[in-house]
């Protein structure tokens, strides 16, 4: 016994609309699944490193902008308002490390001074920021 089917194939227009759908709901996933790194916006250009880092999360950052600025936390500061502020944060969360990321133009002398603030305030390992890769190998 067979059976006879009574079905046509019509040829119609697609509807666009679920394909653009499921785009934009694939487009929103991946955008809101990537990890965001978001780093505060000062110009600071690291000066590049050789030797392989290490990172761990500090949450004590002092950051030297090419003009001298000095930012410790995120926060706006002066060398004198950092010692006070490292002194407290070192007193209330007993975080003995501190990660300088300078500018690669800021003078040396600046971040002994920072170095010598922070040992004063009872930090006990300085680490400065470098941007990883190879160096430019221009001696600069």
């Amino acid at each position: 016994m067979t059976f006879k089917t009574h079905c046509q194939m019509s040829k119609g227009l697609v509807d666009p609309a679920p394909l653009v759908d499921v785009v934009f709901l694939l487009l929103l996933f991946f955008i809101l699944s990537s990890p965001f790194v978001m780093q505060s916006g000062f110009g600071v250009s690291l000066p590049p490193s050789d030797t392989p880092t290490i990172t761990s999360f500090q949450p004590l950052v002092v950051t030297v902008t090419r003009d001298n600025l000095l930012f410790f936390n995120n926060q706006p500061t002066t060398i004198e308002q950092f010692e006070k502020s490292l002194r407290e944060a070192v007193q209330k969360d007993r975080n003995r490390r501190l990660v300088i990321k300078a500018d690669g133009l800021v003078s040396f002398g600046t971040i002994v001074q920072i170095r010598t603030v922070a040992i004063k305030a009872g930090i006990t390992l300085v680490n400065e920021a470098a941007r990883t890769g190879t160096s430019s190998g221009t001696g600069e």
